[in-house]
């Protein structure tokens, strides 16, 4: 069993984290250069399918070669005190999955900044260094499951569109939970456009501390038999993780 976990708005409160770039933005430049910045930003979103942060800092300097401030800027992101904005019992989640089996960090983003960021906010380290960063992860589903084959997964994600998407590729293989945390978990679009996605729902990634393992099994369980995949790959899978079930902690 492998617990794959998102990093953005799932253990890090990446609203803030945007927010107080915002603010500092608009100290450094003013206004009309921050919301300038932030228009190359939304651009390259539109063209990478990520946030750049970076990229966008080098296509801003192209506009404003001489200021001193971009240097600076770039900076302030790399230096970040990301281990601020992580969300209340953020770590400890990770670790309670740890002893359950390997968790994994699955996020998307750029190669240098979203890898810096999980490294400083000591996620990296919670979880032993196992971090995957892709373009789109939920079309690299082959490539995790080459690098961390699992009879099952548990995935604990902000978006319900890859809870979704993973889903759909990997049906009663995968446990889906949705925490609502974020802004796209608030997305009424979103909401009423993937409303089957989540297996489990939480409001706070830190409410998974009050689950055990057996909780999470009832919930698999509960999903597969809805799902149309013979009964005998059901049953491997649960007896699988039975196997792996330690005795049950005090609630």
């Amino acid at each position: 069993m492998v617990f794959l976990v998102d990093v953005d708005d799932t253990l890090l409160d990446n609203d803030a984290i945007q927010e107080d770039f915002r603010k500092y933005m608009g100290r450094k430049f003013g206004p009309q250069l921050r919301d300038r910045y932030w228009a190359i930003q939304e651009a390259l979103f539109q063209e990478l399918g990520y946030r750049d942060y970076l990229g966008a800092f080098q296509r801003f300097r192209l506009e404003h070669p001489f200021d001193p401030h971009v240097v600076t800027a770039g900076r302030y992101l790399v230096d970040y005190p990301f281990a601020k904005r992580l969300y209340p019992g953020a770590l400890n989640v990770l670790r309670k999955f740890r002893s359950w089996g390997r968790t994994v960090i699955l996020t998307d983003g750029d190669a240098i900044f979203q890898p810096r960021k999980v490294e400083r906010s000591g996620i990296s380290r919670t979880v032993q260094g196992h971090v995957l960063v892709y373009v789109h992860k939920e079309t690299s589903l082959e490539d995790v499951r080459r690098r961390h084959p699992a009879d099952h997964y548990i995935l604990v994600d902000d978006k319900l569109t890859i809870l979704a998407a993973v889903k759909q590729a990997w049906q009663d293989q995968v446990t889906t939970v949705f925490p609502r945390q974020g802004r796209y978990a608030h997305d009424p679009r979103i909401l009423a456009d993937h409303s089957n996605a989540a297996d489990l729902t939480v409001e706070h990634v830190a409410d998974l501390l009050r689950w055990t393992l057996q909780d999470f099994l009832d919930r698999s369980r509960t999903a597969s038999q809805a799902n149309p995949t013979p009964a005998r790959t059901r049953k491997r899978i649960l007896r699988n993780f039975g196997r792996q079930l330690p005795e049950a902690a005090p609630r």
